[in-house]
């Protein structure tokens, strides 16, 4: 079976908005647009655009109404809050404008940043492609510890509490044993891009840039891997355990917060798999399902459970 893609489909796009909102980016940017692309990967129905623009510069963009989604337009005013304090060794594409506006149409949050010349990684994965997504986990860990600013933390995010009690499984009662050491296993001081994942994330001819930054976060410096190993597991990057036991990161954590950190990730994504779906994004509730399952085969193999 063919693993689940993180495209969330029915993304607004360029010609969708209002005048008053393309006016409002097109100050931003400091020029007319005359091209748009629309970037279709993820889980989010904003715009979300290359534009091209008529001195020949490019810059990405992305537009919401609250009416749409309250959740979208509170991730661009995050992400743009983000971005704005991300250190300049984070490989992150550059704030040039964030803000709202009002129109007829409701209310937009909006956030203009420099375009990424670069690419996605294929899916299945090519091993070259690979190897520099997992290096990328330690360039972020080394950047980004300390913190540079303060950010929720994760080991207090409720999302991720007492899923196992209303899951079943053979194993229920271990899996809750582990999921209630999820926030002493995540406490740290780094802050986390916290949703790490191959489209998420764009290779270019000298390096690469880590995109979409709503779900930063603070905890331990090893967290970026290890959740997003499930995510390249399904789509054709190998054993997620051979890939965390040969990565520097995987020396830092005790095994048992390993395996509480994958009891409390296949718990939250398992849980929100079997929730109605949510408007807009038909396909996530299978995304979430395909991540869950792989973390639990995860532990499961580590555990030595049948």
């Amino acid at each position: 079976m063919t693993s689940p893609l993180a495209v969330g489909g029915n993304r607004a796009r360029w010609e969708d908005l209002p005048q008053s909102v393309r006016a409002v980016i097109e100050q931003a940017a400091g020029a007319r647009v005359i091209g748009a692309v629309s970037q279709p990967g993820g889980f989010s129905p904003a715009m979300a655009s290359v534009l091209t623009l008529a001195d020949g510069h490019t810059v990405f963009a992305k537009a919401v109404t609250e009416e749409r989604s309250e959740y979208a337009a509170a991730a661009i005013r995050r992400e743009a809050d983000i971005l704005a304090g991300l250190p300049p060794q984070v490989p992150s594409p550059a704030l040039i404008w964030g803000g709202d506006h009002i129109d007829e149409a409701g209310d937009w949050a909006i956030m203009v940043t420099e375009a990424v010349d670069g690419w996605t990684p294929a899916q299945p994965w090519q091993p070259d492609e690979l190897r520099r997504f997992l290096d990328a986990a330690t360039v972020l860990a080394d950047s980004l510890t300390p913190a540079p600013f303060h950010a929720p933390a994760l080991a207090e995010d409720a999302d991720f509490a007492e899923n196992w009690a209303n899951l079943t499984h053979p194993r229920q009662a271990e899996l809750a044993e582990l999921e209630f050491g999820w926030a002493a296993a995540t406490e740290g001081d780094a802050l986390l891009h916290g949703d790490l994942r191959a489209d998420n994330f764009l290779l270019t001819t000298t390096g690469f840039v880590v995109v979409d930054w709503p779900a930063a976060c603070l905890g331990a410096r090893w967290l970026d891997l290890i959740v997003s190993l499930p995510s390249v597991a399904m789509h054709g990057g190998g054993d997620p355990e051979a890939l965390w036991s040969a990565h520097p990161l995987s020396r830092e954590p005790d095994p048992e917060a390993v395996d509480a950190v994958l009891a409390g990730l296949a718990g939250y994504f398992l849980a929100r798999a079997v929730l109605p779906p949510v408007p807009l994004l038909p396909t996530l509730r299978d995304f979430q399902r395909a991540q869950g399952e792989v973390a639990l085969r995860w532990l499961s193999g580590r555990r030595g459970w049948s």
